[in-house]
């Protein structure tokens, strides 16, 4: 690749590489349920710069490019609720997924306490759950995005101690 992805905490001035980006990453999420109204797909600028202020999120970089990003917030009952993970499509496949997925759960659990990770992915959507399963996941329920998608709401614990866990 020459040079190598980076995984780090976002700031705001990624809050618009992010923005494009989801923008180009669920475009084939939207195509798979023909629904161009999807949360990634209709959400603000403003709104995505809100939650890179409040939230956890973190980027996956090629250089100065944002090449991926994932977000995650605790709910009040100690679970962290992680989406909007996405990839370039070009970088797919190399395992920045896993590794912004695994950044998100070792920061929500070691500075939010988070006591489990939860998530949800489109029935559809199998590289999605794939990954989300070959990291621990299991399906716990489902649910239906406030855009009518059939949703798989996954979940999976928190380690104990997270000092092993490394980004």
């Amino acid at each position: 690749m020459g040079m190598s992805v980076t995984i780090s905490v976002a700031t705001e001035q990624d809050a618009e590489q992010i923005f494009r980006l989801q923008y180009l990453c669920f475009q084939s999420e939207a195509a798979r349920y023909g629904n161009y109204r999807i949360d990634p797909l209709v959400q603000s600028l403003d709104s995505v710069r809100e939650e890179v202020a409040s939230d956890c999120v973190f980027v996956a970089r090629l250089g100065e490019e944002v090449v991926g990003s994932v977000r995650g917030t605790v709910t009040d009952d100690g679970a962290a609720s992680i989406g909007k993970l996405c990839v370039h499509p070009r970088l797919q496949g190399h395992g920045i997924g896993a590794r912004l997925l695994r950044a998100a759960e070792a920061a929500l659990a070691e500075e939010r306490g988070a006591k489990k990770f939860r998530l949800s992915a489109g029935h559809r959507s199998e590289g999605s759950l794939r990954l989300y399963r070959r990291l621990g996941y299991e399906a716990a329920g489902t649910s239906r995005g406030a855009d009518g998608v059939p949703m798989i709401v996954l979940e999976k614990q928190a380690p104990a101690s997270t000092y092993a866990t490394t980004a």
